[in-house]
């Protein structure tokens, strides 16, 4: 088999990672496995695989023919039969399809809010789905709007998954003391709120008792991030709470904290928890998504409802407070991970699909 995997960037959002997740794992498995960047680069390049065949098509406008024809070129000389296109890139493989008829496309649907959207939202990726010839899924609820929705009616829902490296970048050193720090893995943007659980941890007056919290992710100098660091500026805890922007040492981070959170009021199949599993953090999670699929309220971490800052509050102090639970939900989480989640269920199930498309 000889498949693309596409994608418009490689900065460090949940699609992206996924893309280059695929394409590294596919280098072992398959004669041919590329990966090709639309309209930017960044941190996730320098976790491509050295057996992964790289394009960056540079991109400058929505329909680009140089960089249409630059993908085709590229397509029939390494003979690749189906091009896995994320997210929003399905355009970009659909332009190339219609000078390249025999090429196949499958589209990957991350977006967790899609499933509330209606065809007006979606006016160009619904009649351009007629060019697929399968939509894989990352929950339930998106699978269920494919169905629904689009012109192709072959989706498969197929689970994320997180790989741990064993030569692991030790570059970021978390402030704050050992065994109480909190992380949240997430870009500073909508609908990742933020926000929620910087009020808790000053509601929880966590700064008190030495608690420090750690967010990574890619800084917009936007007016989220703004808002965010106002916060922190007129509490002053620009000694508890800490911005590291994006990061590619990310097990290093997480292996210094002991609890992972995430506040999203909205969600696909977040690669975070899986990240925050496989390094045995006590997790704190939203609800939204495919999160209490992965999250068992109780048993393999906490969930909250994110428009309850109550509830983040309340499970935020029960991880806290006892650690021995703690470590019992993270222990269990890593089990559930690497038997549901692993990156060997994920790649058997995709592998399947490709071997009926390419039959």
């Amino acid at each position: 088999m000889r498949i693309l995997q596409l994608i418009d960037s490689l900065e460090s959002g949940g699609a992206e990672r996924m893309a280059v997740n695929y394409a590294n794992t596919l280098a072992k498995k398959i004669s041919f496995s590329g990966l090709t960047a639309t309209r930017k680069e960044g941190e996730l390049i320098h976790q491509i695989d050295k057996n992964v065949s790289y394009l960056f098509l540079n991109k400058k406008r929505k329909i680009d023919l140089k960089a249409i024809f630059k993908l085709r070129k590229y397509i029939v000389e390494n003979k690749i039969t189906i091009i896995h296109a994320h997210s929003s890139s399905f355009f970009t493989a659909v332009l190339v399809k219609l000078t390249l008829l025999k090429i196949k496309i499958v589209w990957h649907d991350h977006y967790g809010t899609r499933f509330k959207e209606s065809w007006k939202e979606n006016k160009v990726l619904i009649p351009l789905s007629v060019f697929f010839s399968s939509i894989f899924v990352v929950n339930y609820q998106l699978r269920d709007w494919s169905q629904k929705k689009m012109l192709c009616k072959r989706v498969v829902f197929i689970p994320n998954f997180a790989i741990k490296e064993n030569n692991v970048d030790e570059i970021t050193n978390l402030k704050g003391v050992d065994g109480k720090r909190i992380v949240f893995l997430a870009n500073l943007k909508n609908p990742k709120n933020h926000i929620l659980m910087l009020k808790a941890f000053l509601d929880l007056k966590l700064q008190e008792s030495e608690w420090t919290l750690h967010l990574i992710g890619r800084d917009y100098f936007d007016e989220y991030s703004v808002l965010l660091k106002n916060f922190i500026d007129s509490n002053k805890l620009e000694k508890h709470i800490h911005l590291y922007g994006e990061r590619k040492d990310i097990q290093f981070i997480l292996s210094q904290a002991e609890i992972g959170v995430l506040t999203s009021t909205e969600e696909g199949f977040p690669v975070t928890l899986l990240e925050y599993a496989t390094n045995k953090l006590g997790v704190v999670s939203t609800n939204v998504g495919f999160c209490p699929e992965v999250i068992k309220n109780e048993i393999t971490g906490l969930l909250f409802n994110p428009l309850n800052d109550f509830e983040l509050k309340n499970q935020l102090q029960k991880m806290i407070n006892d650690k021995v639970f703690r470590k019992d939900m993270a222990d269990k989480l890593k089990v559930l991970g690497d038997n549901n989640y692993s990156k060997e269920v994920a790649v058997e199930k995709l592998l399947s699909e490709y071997k009926r498309l390419n039959q």
